[in-house]
């Protein structure tokens, strides 16, 4: 690793973010899920590290920042800590490396905030508030109110902190570079799993179509599921991808209606289920 840049980013900044953080879900959609969430979050960050930077190079990390990201927002704070003390601490040509870091956190945390936050911690805290409103109590919304409050906010606020002050740690260490290439590579495994997992979890195609043989009836989905199951979701996606990549995405909501019109045409010729 060259030379480090020098530290710009202050608590006052990190307090910001924190701030900002708590607006994630605000814009939330589904061609990049929180990704405007989590670039609002990191614009003071980005101003103060690239304010004197070439426009070429501001273009570029606002153009990162805008990239698919989808995690749990109450422990959003570390990624959005670690992301920060990374666009401060690395070079230009080392970049790339914030990206697979984010994408590569964002599937773990998420499952983690998920598990034992969202559907377990607040549920219970809930009930337990659900069961002093049904007697009648009015402190049941305040009680869960308090409990939800002393519980996720300190987790939100110090992971910014804790996120950036490690990930700073790490990056200015000894052995910065080498730990920058292995996480790196470490984050595109894990980033490449995750996206994997969301195919064949969110992308559902399969096809009726059968046909017999003397007495049998053969399956032409059974038959594709023996060879390679979830071929026909990754065969959408992979041409999805190219068009995309294509047209550097300009042609997403032509592509978007493209295949709901002939989603629902092959439904109706009884070619897709």
């Amino acid at each position: 690793m060259t030379e480090l840049t020098t530290k710009k980013i202050t608590k006052s900044d990190l307090n910001k973010a924190f701030i900002r953080s708590n607006f994630l879900m605000a814009s939330s959609n589904f061609e990049r899920m929180q990704a405007l969430g989590a670039y609002y979050s990191v614009v003071p960050a980005l101003k103060k590290i690239y304010g004197d930077r070439p426009k070429e190079e501001r273009v570029a990390a606002i153009r990162r920042h805008l990239e698919f990201f989808n995690t749990n927002p109450y422990v959003y704070g570390p990624i959005l800590g670690i992301t920060m003390a990374m666009e401060e601490q690395t070079q230009e040509t080392e970049k790339e490396s914030v990206i697979s870091v984010r994408t590569g956190l964002m599937g773990p945390f998420a499952g983690l905030g998920d598990s034992l936050l969202a559907m377990t911690v607040v549920p219970i805290y809930m009930s337990i508030a659900s069961g002093l409103a049904i007697e009648g109590n009015p402190l049941g919304p305040i009680l869960f109110f308090v409990l939800f409050s002393i519980t996720i906010w300190p987790i939100k606020y110090k992971g910014v902190f804790l996120g950036y002050e490690k990930g700073s740690e790490l990056l200015t260490g000894k052995n910065g570079s080498n730990l920058l290439r292995r996480v790196s590579t470490m984050g595109n495994v894990v980033g490449m799993m995750v996206v994997g997992a969301l195919i064949v979890s969110t992308v559902k195609i399969t096809t009726p179509l059968e046909y017999s043989v003397g007495e049998s009836t053969l399956k032409i989905q059974e038959m594709i599921d023996g060879i390679m199951p979830n071929f026909f979701p990754l065969l959408v996606t992979m041409s999805v991808y190219l068009l995309l990549k294509k047209k550097n995405a300009k042609n997403a909501v032509a592509i978007i209606l493209a295949i709901m019109v002939l989603g629902m045409a092959l439904s109706l010729l009884g070619i897709l289920g």
